[in-house]
């Protein structure tokens, strides 16, 4: 099994001027940075679908079920990024404990997880421009706003089948083009959009609460349809499932792990405490969502606040709210083209993809190879294909990752039991074991056509690996004593 070596991954943060990090962060600043990731597009346009398709008003306990899977897997991720002492994802810590293939998959992993991620915020973001558009009298052709795979009932009630959603492709390309050119935004400008982001959900719950229709909650629990998953107990766990998409952003906490005082004391507060504060917000915001507005009016709409809020008399209220979010959005889907493009870059530099894929530019020294091509892809994913299956998509992709992790962290015990650890993730084997379980489950709730297109992703990164990366792998070569692979 070809393995990283701790020391090797020393030498390569020394040699990219990586140098050491400074412990400057506490529990409080943790937690604060917890929340600013973790609230997200994903609250915005998957909570409405998952009450509307899956968990009715329930889809409150829908996210307690997905937060405590998330609690699990964020103490295990917290142990790689200490034990790995450069910063990276979980392609980087497996590669340096599973091995190659492991870091393969995880890292393939991963780019569904960026792509189709930004492919969702981009979707919903096009459904937000038409609800802001339309306060002003503008309104775009409705074929050119949805998916072939999705209809519009028009004023006349004719009934018309989408083209493209030509707004979420321009966005993806627009943002491509700007880190293309390396510009990643200034840290005034995500302190703002963070702050932007927990304003919308703490003015909309604020606003909302007294005009909830009690009415809304009868069923609390809608009775199950005879099909698993929609609606009943078992919804509640697809509607978990769902949106899981709404906790991505947590396992950056974990990643500081290096740069924070007394890390034994602080991640679990950092970690869990964001996690806790964000579920709290999260309930209280479904709660709110799904008593303003019948679960049955989230059907299909990307855009549930805007819907939401028109039921209180704050409606003017809306354009602003939607302008926060439209801004909030886009910082997200910025956030995921550089993630991805990123683990990306980080595989060819390990010889596993085309040497192209890392290499940079000579003004602007960004991978504009890699930009361009997972731009192209993200783009049309977000034309072409409905919010319900990319979102889907993205919690699977993320499930399967958070396994991976949780399971790491039980290989690691054994392999790498002496290893210096400045965190270590508590009750072990237990909280790894709860975290594979958690996570099995709630990927077991969702639909087997979800499964089927992981299958088909992970077959197609596979086929990549043994045709391509397994025979141009930098630390294969070095095994079989060849030379560097030729550019």
């Amino acid at each position: 099994m070809l393995v990283k070596s701790l020391e090797s991954l020393r030498q390569e943060a020394a040699a990219a001027g990586a140098g050491t990090l400074k412990r400057s962060l506490n529990g409080v600043s943790l937690i604060a940075l917890g929340i600013g990731v973790i609230i997200g597009a994903g609250l915005f346009s998957l909570t409405g679908l998952a009450a509307a398709n899956h968990a009715g008003p329930a889809v409150t306990l829908s996210f307690v079920v997905a937060a405590v899977g998330c609690a699990f897997s964020a103490l295990c991720y917290a142990e790689f990024a200490a034990l790995v002492p450069v910063a990276g994802s979980a392609y980087t810590y497996s590669y340096a404990t599973m091995g190659e293939l492991f870091a393969w998959i995880i890292g393939w992993d991963l780019v569904l997880e960026y792509s189709v991620g930004a492919a969702t915020v981009a979707i919903s973001w096009s459904q937000y421009l038409l609800k802001f558009l339309g306060k002003y009298g503008l309104h775009l052709p409705p074929r050119l706003v949805m998916s072939p795979f999705e209809t519009a009932t028009l004023a006349d009630g004719s009934v018309v089948h989408g083209y493209v959603n030509l707004p979420a492709i321009l966005v993806v390309l627009a943002i491509t083009a700007v880190i293309i050119r390396g510009t990643a935004g200034s840290a005034w400008f995500n302190a703002l959009v963070v702050a932007l982001k927990v304003a919308v959900v703490l003015v909309f719950i604020a606003l909302g609460w007294k005009y909830i229709d009690p009415a809304n909650y009868h069923p609390f629990i809608p009775a199950n349809t005879g099909t698993f998953g929609e609606f009943g107990w078992s919804g509640i766990l697809r509607g978990a499932g769902v949106i899981f998409f709404v906790f991505i952003g947590f396992d950056i906490v974990a990643t500081m792990a290096q740069e924070t005082k007394d890390p034994q004391r602080n991640m679990p507060i950092g970690i869990l405490g964001s996690l806790a504060v964000c579920t709290v917000l999260f309930v209280l915001f479904g709660y709110v969502l799904t008593g303003l507005a019948n679960y049955t009016e989230f059907k299909n709409s990307a855009a549930p606040v805007a819907i939401a809020i028109e039921k209180t008399p704050y409606a003017w209220l809306s354009g602003a709210i939607i302008l926060a979010i439209l801004v909030g959005y886009t910082s997200v889907i910025l956030v995921d083209l550089l993630g991805q493009s990123r683990v990306f870059f980080a595989m060819s530099k390990d010889g596993l993809l085309p040497p192209a894929f890392s290499r940079l530019h000579p003004t602007w020294r960004t991978p504009v190879q890699s930009n361009l091509l997972l731009g192209a892809f993200i783009a049309l994913f977000a034309g072409f294909v409905p919010i319900t299956v990319v979102g889907e998509m993205v919690s699977i992709g993320t499930l399967l990752a958070f396994v991976m992790v949780c399971l790491g962290v039980l290989i690691m015990r054994r392999t790498n039991p002496d290893a210096p650890r400045s965190f270590r993730t508590p009750w072990v084997p237990l909280v790894p074991i709860l975290g594979i379980l958690t996570c099995l489950v709630m990927m077991a709730s969702l639909p087997w056509e979800t499964w089927l297109r992981l299958a088909v992703w992970l077959a197609l990164g596979l086929a990549i690996y043994f045709g391509y990366g397994k025979k141009h792998s930098v630390l294969g070569r070095q095994a079989r004593g060849e030379g560097s692979p030729s550019e």
